[in-house]
């Protein structure tokens, strides 16, 4: 039996949940780098994945509005998806990000942990 197969819902509505994911992917674009809980960092870590695979290809028409439907809210971030941090990884059958785990935060205890590119 498949338990748990599905996404985790970080107790958030869906609008609100989907939001979050795609601003957090559009930070570690513009950045390199998110620091937030460890179930987050996996959900966007799955999310920023999928992008970069899509990204790939080049920057061609399908690529672009591909991207568009995951990141609509910031075209910067796409076109630094695919002109600058997408080429890096052609060669790379996956694994684009790294966690690095941080040890608890002080006011709830929760795994705090760091996304990175490779």
């Amino acid at each position: 039996m498949m338990h748990q197969s599905g996404r985790k819902k970080l107790n958030l509505k869906h609008s609100h949940r989907v939001a979050m994911l795609r601003n957090q992917v559009i930070h570690l674009i513009n950045y390199g780098h998110l620091t937030t809980t460890k179930v987050r960092i996996k959900e966007v870590q799955r999310m920023v994945e999928k992008a970069v695979t899509v990204a790939r290809i080049g920057n061609e028409f399908n690529t672009r509005r591909r991207i568009n439907a995951l990141l609509p809210y910031d075209t910067a971030a796409q076109l630094k998806l695919v002109i600058e941090i997408a080429p890096r990884y052609v060669a790379r059958p996956g694994g684009y990000t790294r966690v690095i785990s941080l040890g608890k935060r002080a006011s709830d205890t929760a795994s705090i942990a760091r996304l990175e590119w490779v």
